[in-house]
């Protein structure tokens, strides 16, 4: 299985290199065939040179420049009209995300899951050096959305996910120009019937440059798309599930060869039959 690694990124010189090597590096160890796009949004500093420098001595790298506004979340739509791999990951330039952890989700989307989402907050994850102020958001944000979905999940509104190609064509139409894409690509994704496997991951804050997120910006964007999906959900009478025919159902056994534990930290979705959930 092929994975591509799509990496949105805005004036980021002082994080994209690392960032890229020490992608490209677990995944080499991990022996796990990959393409890594940069999407470039209108940075006013080095990093789409530094990124085509890279490139230049590994074609499994490339800087594509995004065609629309700015905006993460169309930076992450042009890089998932653009990938090649049977599945897909998102992973922020700024290195905070655990290279490590692709492995996992690849691991994941090997064995049958449509996708793989991680949780710093269950048991074996972590985030370091998050602001307190931000973490209290995020963790009423993500109790607001679990008790509103009843899925269990905690930490949705984290963007590094990965996807198979087939999820990120289900969910179509993105409508998500900002970091409420966050958001929409996995409760379309849950709601729709996908099946999805939720590993413990390691996060840690930015170590140069600035976050682009500002909560006060942001605020109504993502109850829009907690409201847009929570309709779905809810109104649409299963119009767009996946039927029972195409769903996969998997179990992990604990100590299986090449497998996972089957623990707190790991939880699967496994859908039971059509129709809303």
């Amino acid at each position: 299985m092929k994975l591509s690694v799509v990496v949105p990124a805005h004036d980021e010189a002082g994080s994209i290199e690392s960032t890229l090597l020490a992608i490209g590096a677990a995944l080499d160890r991990a022996g796990i065939e990959h393409e890594i796009l940069v999407v470039d949004d209108g940075s006013g500093d080095a990093t789409a040179a530094l990124v085509e420098g890279i490139a230049d001595r590994d074609p499994r790298i490339a800087c594509l420049t995004s065609p629309y506004e700015h905006g993460f979340g169309l930076t992450v739509r042009a890089g998932l009209g653009r990938f090649t791999g049977d599945a897909v990951a998102i992973v922020m330039a700024d290195g905070s995300d655990d290279p490590a952890d692709l492995v996992t989700y690849h691991r994941l989307l090997e064995a049958g899951y449509d996708c793989a989402f991680g949780s710093r907050f269950a048991r074996g994850g972590g985030a370091s050096g998050y602001p307190l102020a931000k973490l209290l958001v995020n963790r009423l944000a993500n109790t607001i959305i679990r008790l509103l979905f009843g899925h269990g999940y905690n930490d949705t509104t984290n963007a590094f996910k990965a996807y198979r190609r087939e999820v990120i064509e289900s969910v179509q139409p993105l409508l998500s120009k900002h970091f409420n894409l966050t958001v929409e690509l996995p409760l379309k994704a849950i709601i729709r019937g996908h099946s999805y496997a939720v590993p413990p991951i390691s996060w840690r804050d930015r170590t140069s440059g600035t976050s682009k997120f500002a909560f006060q910006e942001m605020g109504s964007r993502y109850v829009f798309i907690v409201l847009y999906a929570f309709l779905e959900h809810h109104l649409s009478r299963g119009d767009y599930r996946r039927r029972a025919a195409d769903r996969s159902r998997h179990r992990w056994r604990a100590g299986a060869p090449g497998r996972l534990r089957d623990d707190e930290a790991l939880v699967a979705n496994r859908p039971q039959g059509p129709g809303p959930a």
